[in-house]
């Protein structure tokens, strides 16, 4: 590897057998980076090392290093007193066992380096390891020591090359106790049986195929500043912030929006097969669940229309009563006037044979 840059130089340590190799980095960084400037004129802000105690700059030569206590108090530590430690691991990546590759936690996975080997001899031990790697189908765990630290790591094969990934000590893992959600949340069959159907729609991806979307909009955004052009609006995305959405409703779109991405079929064809929108709508208030109607299909709940059949059942009873009652009093009325008309007939009738009694004894006294 003639053009890599070699970071480290050393020697894998295989029982008995060492392994000269150098280590290179096995990544490489690709995001834009930025200088800090002053907007009044644009001129470069600079960070400059100033001693406290003489209130001037020094040069990198005269810094060095020293651990600070709890007290504040400064103890100096040099560079050849670190080298000095009685470490194994200096300059030798010491392999101290081998392992399935599933028992390496990710969490514990930093930075990658590539081994490669120093020089003619020590192609043959490096071949050795890398074929004894891939036969047993193991990990070769191993410690080393880099940038004044010793360091944990893992050992395994990448094409024809071994990499080794920088690890974690088990302790700096924090534990997930209080990152855990709810152990009271259950979650239905249907719910896990649509969260299937998703990533069966998903399905695989190749790596190689994604890319930094981000980078290449800030790349473009630079080049059309640089070409004194006005930068494009960025497109408006969508954003749930802080919605309650309802939790199968929002799955159900996401398969048919994987469908639709995946040329499985056509938008129209997802919503004429569920026979409604795509939309994602919000779980409705406990108020206003309790106070509002429910509706199915677009016809009222049976408990309202009872309700409503009720009260025009009895809206007819008492219509129908109070038309009898009005029909009643207008009889009644009707049966007094006649009453009346016959008592004044009765009286008339009277009042005639009276008057015909009276004028019959004038006329036989006048005979």
């Amino acid at each position: 590897m003639p053009h890599v840059r070699s970071i480290w130089n050393g020697a894998i340590s295989f029982g008995l057998v060492s392994i000269p190799i150098k280590v290179v980095n096995a990544t490489e960084s690709h995001s834009i980076s930025f200088r800090q400037v002053h907007l009044d004129d644009g001129g470069r802000i600079r960070y400059r090392k100033f001693c406290e105690l003489e209130d001037r700059e020094v040069t990198t030569g005269e810094i060095g290093k020293a651990y600070e206590d709890a007290d504040g108090t400064l103890i100096p530590i040099t560079d050849e007193e670190l080298a000095a430690l009685p470490i194994p691991t200096a300059r030798t990546i010491e392999i101290v066992a081998f392992v399935p590759a599933e028992r390496i936690d990710p969490l514990q996975m930093d930075t990658a380096y590539y081994l490669a080997a120093n020089g003619v001899p020590a192609t043959k031990p490096y071949v050795l390891l890398r074929e004894a790697l891939k036969r047993s189908q193991k990990v070769a765990v191993a410690k080393f020591a880099l940038r004044g630290r010793e360091r944990l790591g893992m050992l395994r094969v990448v094409d024809d090359v071994i990499a080794m990934h920088g690890l974690l000590w088990p302790d700096e893992i924090r534990s997930t106790e209080e990152v855990a959600p709810d152990a009271s949340v259950t979650v239905r069959d249907k719910e896990l049986d649509l969260a299937d159907a998703l990533m069966d729609t998903l399905g695989e991806v190749e790596l190689t195929e994604l890319h930094d979307d981000y980078r290449e909009a800030v790349e473009e955004l630079i080049a059309a500043k640089a070409s004194g052009e006005l930068p494009a609006a960025p497109p408006a995305g969508e954003r749930a912030g802080g919605k309650v959405l309802d939790l199968m409703a929002a799955l159900e779109k996401s398969v048919r929006a994987a469908k639709v991405s995946r040329g499985e079929e056509t938008g129209e064809e997802a919503g004429a097969r569920t026979g409604e929108s795509a939309e994602v709508t919000p779980l409705p208030s406990r108020r206003s669940a309790r106070t509002a109607p429910k509706e199915v299909g677009g016809k009222k709940s049976t408990s309202t229309a009872r309700k409503t059949a009720a009260k025009k059942t009895t809206a007819k009873s008492t219509a129908k009563s109070t038309g009898q009652a009005a029909g009643k009093a207008a009889a009644t009325k009707s049966t007094a006037k006649k009453t009346a008309a016959k008592k004044t007939t009765a009286k008339k009738a009277t009042g005639k044979k009276t008057a015909a009694k009276k004028a019959t004894p004038r006329g036989r006294a006048s005979a």
